[in-house]
């Protein structure tokens, strides 16, 4: 039988060694080495399990409600067929348990989320029903606002296209959970292969290039189209898009990277795995509104651009958005992001198992906490909310300060 033996060389352990057997030293091996903590930061507590269905997004009101999301294009098991009573958005409640939200009957569209009689078949196109959301988020007025990506998967796993009606932006009122808008993306802003992943707001009535009831910028994370920038007029519903095609909302090429130590590659059905190519993904605005940052999931590089770049819409506006772009350095391998009142953003650490903060006065990235069950932080809301990814049958939800989930 042929036996092998990796040797790793570590410096700092081997320095720490050697001045642990120095004079007058009484050390016994490797028991006295330094090793890797797992935990850093404040404890995490859980406040919610996950069965059956996972969640990429988690919401909560300033009077602690809480709510999550289930995208049924990374999961067929969460897609809404006609006959099961799945959905894709749901409220939070003690022990655990869950109803469909706002009501059961928008989670559950006329004959399910996908439309069988096109080929191949398609995402369905009603535009008062909820298809396949990837984000739930509550707006600095207290409103939950669901972008519906208007995009599932078949039981075999194969991401259908969208179609005209399915993704759009719906905004709802907490205090009698009513829709009081829904805006419908065109083509030209949400193709076929678009997946409108994570959306931030700013409500300020005088910003430039707007009607005065303030803007949504969202991420278009697609692994197949075009990446980019979307932006909204919330009073007129206006939708346009910025850096399409630019480097910073692109996956970088070939990338891998590594959850509790395994690389990770991507895989369709019927097709051979590739490499993760998630583009422009976690989003979150600057405490005073003037610029927008993110990041790709296949990337480790954090980006901005000055927000004034992507209202505007005249005819130099995308050559003067390109240009504006800044880039600020690796921040590690991410997916949500939000900002706090003190300007700090915290945004999930993949491979680190943690949460880290980017502050944007020096430049610098520091952990914010740190523990083995966390893995792929996804969304991140404050009181501070975050979701994350686990490959388990379960999941768990633990809060800080912090709300953490992961599946």
């Amino acid at each position: 039988m042929l036996k092998s033996t990796l040797f790793v060389f570590g410096s700092a352990l081997f320095a720490l060694a050697n001045a642990q057997a120095g004079a007058g030293s009484s050390y016994q091996g490797e028991d006295q080495l330094l090793r890797d903590p797992g935990v850093y930061g404040p404890e995490i507590e859980v406040v919610h399990l996950y069965w059956d269905q996972f969640p990429t997004g988690i919401a909560v009101s300033k009077d602690g409600r809480r709510f999550s999301n289930y995208p049924g294009a990374l999961d067929p098991n969460n897609t809404y067929r006609g006959e099961t009573p799945k959905y894709t958005i749901a409220e939070l409640f003690p022990n655990n348990t869950e109803r469909a939200w706002p009501s059961a009957e928008i989670n559950q569209p006329p004959g399910g989320a996908i439309n069988y009689t096109t080929y191949p078949p398609t995402g369905a196109n009603y535009a008062d029903y909820l298809i396949g959301s990837q984000s739930i988020v509550i707006d600095s007025l207290d409103r939950a606002w669901i972008l519906d990506t208007g995009r599932v998967a078949t039981p075999n796993g194969t991401l259908v296209a969208s179609t005209y009606g399915g993704p759009k932006l719906i905004g709802i009122h907490l205090s009698n959970n009513t829709i009081f808008q829904t805006i419908l993306f065109p083509p030209t802003v949400a193709y076929a292969t678009s997946y409108l992943n994570d959306v931030r707001f700013d409500l300020r009535a005088n910003l430039s290039n707007t009607a005065g009831q303030g803007v949504a910028y969202i991420t278009d994370s697609s692994t197949e189209g075009r990446n980019g920038i979307v932006i909204v007029d919330l009073a007129t519903g206006e939708s346009w898009r910025h850096l399409d095609g630019n480097a910073a909302v692109r996956p970088e090429k070939q990338h891998v990277e590594y959850l509790w130590g395994e690389a990770i590659y991507a895989a369709q059905p019927g097709l051979p795995f590739t490499y993760l190519n998630f583009g422009s993904d976690g989003i979150a605005l600057s405490a005073d509104g003037e610029r927008l940052y993110w990041k790709s999931v296949a990337d480790r590089y954090l980006f901005s651009i000055p927000t004034e770049r992507l209202r505007d819409r005249s005819a130099n506006s995308e050559v003067l958005a390109q240009g504006a772009i800044a880039n600020h350095g690796q921040s590690g391998v991410s997916d949500g992001m939000e900002t706090d009142s003190n300007g700090l953003i915290y945004h999930g650490n993949m491979e680190q198992n943690a949460v880290s903060v980017f502050n944007p006065a020096n430049g610098t990235v520091n952990t914010f906490v740190r523990d083995p069950r966390l893995n792929w932080v996804d969304t991140v809301s404050f009181r501070i909310f975050l979701c994350s990814w686990f490959d388990d049958v379960d999941g768990v939800c633990a809060d800080f300060c912090f709300q953490v989930c992961h599946w």
